[in-house]
């Protein structure tokens, strides 16, 4: 199984790429909203460090923001509970998709958080960063000081793309991120 992570800036099109593979997704950001609403324990874990934000269950993405932005630590104290609980998520996903010739982990702290693999295959999605800012703000919840801080714990783009086997440029087209695509599984192939 060859397993392909996703790398790039936050609002590349990331996740549009991944699944644009046509192999099995294993999209992070996807897990943390499904455990925000389901897994109990995170909820209690998250209410214990951070009792003046985390109040309801599901956890409510609000109450996360807010706890993001209240304190610069509160950040930190969130990833180590959820990703644990990614991790597991992920080595579930890949057991199950161990027959498939391909794998793609759209995970965005995937080198921040050690989570890849030496035999991985690394892509960098690359845009402009206009067209990047442009998508940002029509998504739902837009909130520039949250990305910043997420911008902060993340490794450098630059250091990304150098660590990366290829490079996406995404003009979010589909026609020119296909020819990509296949130029990419044609010599992994």
């Amino acid at each position: 199984m060859i397993r392909i992570g996703i790398l790039g800036d936050i609002g590349s099109g990331k996740s549009y790429i991944a699944r644009c593979f046509g192999y099995p997704v294993f999209n992070a950001d996807k897990e943390v909203g499904k455990l925000y609403k389901s897994n109990k324990k995170i909820f209690i874990k998250l209410k214990k460090i951070l009792p003046k934000y985390i109040k309801s269950f599901p956890i409510n993405k609000n109450e996360i923001i807010e706890a993001i932005l209240g304190n610069k630590t509160n950040l930190k104290k969130i990833i180590k509970i959820v990703h644990v609980e990614v991790r597991k998520k992920m080595y579930f996903f890949i057991n199950k998709n161990k027959n498939k010739k391909i794998v793609i982990l759209d995970i965005p702290l995937l080198l921040e958080n050690k989570i890849n693999s030496r035999n991985d295959i690394l892509i960098f999605i690359q845009a402009k960063r206009i067209d990047i800012f442009k998508r940002l703000k029509q998504r739902k919840g837009f909130n520039k000081k949250i990305i910043n801080k997420f911008r902060k714990i993340q490794l450098s783009l630059v250091y990304k793309k150098k660590k990366s086997h290829f490079t996406i440029k995404n003009n979010f087209t589909d026609k020119s991120v296909k020819k990509d695509i296949n130029a990419i599984l044609k010599k992994l192939l």
